[in-house]
């Protein structure tokens, strides 16, 4: 199993080194030969690519906005239209859900072709009109699964596939993660992350310090699979449009990426349900 870290991807200077995709030292994710077989009659993309956005109670409104935002901003930027180009076929396949509790997923943009400008601008714009909303409990869990579900019949054909999940706290509600990651894996997919990292000591949740760790360890994998944590309110847009452009280039930042320990976790992948558990119990037990 695969599992890297991005480092500084919203640091002065990174994200615009990350746009400038020509000058930094890659590797070039290769294409999943499980996919080959599927129906001739599938378009041909780059990468399938299912966005699952948190809309659970921790996250609250300006952050919400702030997420949206950083992703309508990435979709229709310069960066991202310029390294579209560049894949082999010149359009990928995209979707967008929110997520909350185990069974809270609702799909905000079905599957769409990006091909240009026009196409991005239309994907962004229905991400813009979606009325917001909130709901209680996080499970990462059931977002994968969900998101796993979704390429059967996508009526693509990518190159790769990939789940890009953010939210800001750890799996409490549904399967546990771990197992859910490394099966979605099994099945050729890549699991890419955003942990937002803005509230500290925050009741119930992971400790911000530890989100990213938590991410990299227990809900991360595949092929080139990274974390870009968000760890200030001004780094949404860059953090997320350096993101889609490593995703849809299917590359590896190679000078400020580390392998995580796939054997030791640094840090529980149960901890969320252990502190939900602590905090209002429901008989769960987790050891």
């Amino acid at each position: 199993m695969e599992r890297r870290r991005f480092y500084g991807a919203v640091a002065g200077g990174i994200a615009a080194a990350a746009f400038a995709i020509v000058a930094i030292t890659v590797t070039l994710a290769a294409p999943n030969p499980r996919f080959a077989d599927r129906s001739p009659n599938a378009v041909q993309v780059d990468v399938e690519l299912v966005l699952a956005v948190d809309v659970s109670y921790s996250m609250d409104p300006e952050e919400q906005a702030l997420q949206r935002e950083g992703y309508i901003q990435a979709l229709t930027s310069r960066e991202f239209l310029s390294a579209l180009r560049e894949g082999a076929n010149g359009k990928i396949a995209v979707t967008y859900f929110e997520w909350a509790g185990a069974a809270d997923q609702r799909i905000v943009v079905p599957w769409r072709v990006i091909d240009g400008p026009e196409s991005a601008d239309s994907f962004a714009a229905e991400i813009a009109n979606a009325p917001y909303r909130r709901a209680s409990r996080t499970s990462i869990s059931g977002a994968i699964n969900f998101g796993r579900a979704l390429f059967e019949k996508s009526g693509y054909r990518g190159l790769r596939r990939v789940i890009d999940v953010s939210g800001d706290g750890a799996n409490n509600a549904g399967p546990l993660v771990a197992i859910t990651r490394d099966e979605t894996i099994a099945a050729g997919i890549t699991i890419n992350g955003l942990p937002v990292m803005l509230k500290r000591n925050s009741f119930g949740y992971v400790d911000a310090e530890e989100l990213d760790v938590y991410y990299e360890d227990c809900v991360i994998g595949g092929t080139g699979a990274f974390v870009i944590p968000i760890r200030d309110r001004s780094e949404f847009v860059k953090a997320t449009k350096t993101k889609l452009i490593l995703e849809i280039a299917g590359l590896q930042p190679e000078p400020r990426v580390i392998p995580a320990s796939a054997d030791k976790p640094r840090v529980s992948c149960t901890i969320g349900e252990r502190v939900w558990r602590e905090r209002w119990g429901d008989g769960m037990d987790f050891r």
